[in-house]
């Protein structure tokens, strides 16, 4: 109850300081000074003392706050204005309060590696300006905070390492973000339909519990795509053979699921790949051909599959010292392997996963317009 009179008469000393007979607003670092005394007020651990410098009105020599000075590239005579805040590994322990809006000059927010709780309050729909909130490695909880898909400007998102629940909300991938951190948390249900939607060069799911299936369309997302993760959920179905349109494609995870099926001859398609992985899960069928000659293969892992063969061009990866992992599977007369009853029923041997005939050798750019021309 202390706590809230402070606030409410810290608000109304500075609101009655800063406005001028005519009714002109406070000034931004006065709201800026209201905004983040609320905040300290409502941290309950500061083991750092990062927040001892927080006194005074003179905001821009707190720890932690970085101010700019707007008027000396527009014109603009309102003074210095808080641009960002960097709280990185403070340990500091609290929550995020409402009046965090207040900091509508605010790009960027890093509270990485904190034991922030609760959830994003709904007022950062009023941070027009912030562009990264990086809220990875805390204590929030919660469904997926629907508040920062509301932030207008948003371009980087990082929620990787707290508790958050749930499903997936598909207007997440609507949103013009280039960065999408969700790994290591607790989101379940199926990944949204509308993956392929979202202009994000980097998509980490990892370390959840989504299930379901890789959406069929995701190799219609954007050319901009350079990583996606999937691995560790309990994703099923196959590895879409749309896949292939990602020709920038640098990441490719999807290990420790339960994906079934063949790998895709579109895999071959992938020029620019350096890391692919769908170790750990039950894949089967040969190794095709053309995809052990991608050029930028840094790493290629299949191990713990029902693979049952692979090419000579294949064996040429250890030649080119590519990590090339295909243990515990199922080809005859090579070390390391499964035993042969876990062999004797591949699983998802009957499963259809949806091919189009190509043409060897893969055409790329043929094989393109033909997923172009089916796709729904």
């Amino acid at each position: 109850m202390e706590e809230k009179c402070f606030l409410l008469i810290l608000s109304l000393t500075f609101f009655l300081i800063t406005t001028k007979a005519n009714g002109a607003p406070p000034s931004s670092l006065a709201n800026a000074y209201v905004a983040l005394q609320a905040w300290k007020s409502a941290i309950k651990s500061d083991p750092n003392g990062l927040l001892r410098s927080w006194v005074g009105s003179n905001v821009c020599a707190y720890k932690g706050v970085f101010c700019a000075d707007p008027s000396n590239e527009m014109g603009d005579l309102s003074g210095p204005v808080v641009a960002g805040i960097d709280l990185n590994h403070g340990n500091l322990k609290g929550v995020l309060v409402q009046e965090l809006s207040l900091l509508t000059d605010m790009s960027l927010l890093h509270l990485n590696s904190n034991r922030f709780t609760g959830t994003i309050p709904s007022s950062f729909k009023d941070l027009y300006a912030l562009s990264e909130l990086d809220l990875s490695n805390n204590q929030f909880t919660g469904p997926f905070p629907l508040a920062a898909l509301q932030i207008p400007n948003l371009l980087y998102l990082d929620l990787r390492f707290n508790s958050f629940s749930g499903p997936i909300p598909q207007e997440l991938f609507s949103k013009n973000l280039d960065a999408i951190f969700l790994n290591n948390n607790f989101f379940e249900g199926d990944i949204p339909q509308n993956l392929a939607n979202s202009p994000a060069s980097v998509i980490n799911l990892a370390n959840n519990k989504l299930t379901g299936s890789i959406p069929l369309n995701v190799g219609y997302a954007s050319p901009k795509l350079k990583e996606i993760l999937f691995l560790n959920n309990h994703l099923t179905g196959c590895i879409p053979q749309g896949i292939g349109m990602w020709s920038d494609m640098q990441v490719f995870d999807a290990s420790f699921n339960s994906l079934m099926g063949h790998l895709p001859d579109t895999l071959s398609c992938l020029e620019e790949i350096e890391v692919l992985n769908v170790a750990h899960n039950k894949l089967s069928g040969e190794l095709p051909d053309l995809v052990c000659e991608l050029r930028s293969l840094l790493k290629f892992s299949v191990a713990y599959n029902f693979i049952s063969g692979f090419s000579q061009e294949c064996t040429k990866l250890y030649d080119k010292n590519v990590g090339f992992d295909i243990a515990l599977n199922c080809i005859p007369g090579l070390e390391m392997q499964r035993p042969q009853p876990e062999c004797s029923l591949i699983p998802g041997d009957g499963l259809s996963c949806l091919r189009l005939p190509s043409i060897r050798p893969l055409a790329c750019g043929t094989l393109l317009q033909s997923l172009n021309s089916s796709a729904p």
